[in-house]
């Protein structure tokens, strides 16, 4: 069992969700947050599956992950 750090977005039409600290591009979605992390964990373990562990060796971890919001003048 190993642990991911999720991102989990919420949109008007549904959820998303994609992991950290993983190389290449992995998401899941749906209707719900529950959803979107049950798929997003399912295709976790597909790509692992796919494309080796390999995939989990990244120079540097993701310790802790925040969202923040910043005003940029356009």
């Amino acid at each position: 069992m190993k642990q991911f750090k999720i991102i989990v977005e919420k949109h008007p039409d549904g959820y998303v969700a994609y992991p950290l600290g993983i190389k290449g591009i992995v998401v899941g979605e749906g209707d719900t947050y529950e959803e979107a992390l049950a798929d997003v964990k399912s295709a976790i373990c597909f790509h692992i599956k796919n494309f080796g562990r390999e995939v989990l060796e990244i120079e540097s971890p993701v310790l802790e992950a925040f969202v923040a919001e910043a005003g940029v003048a356009i």
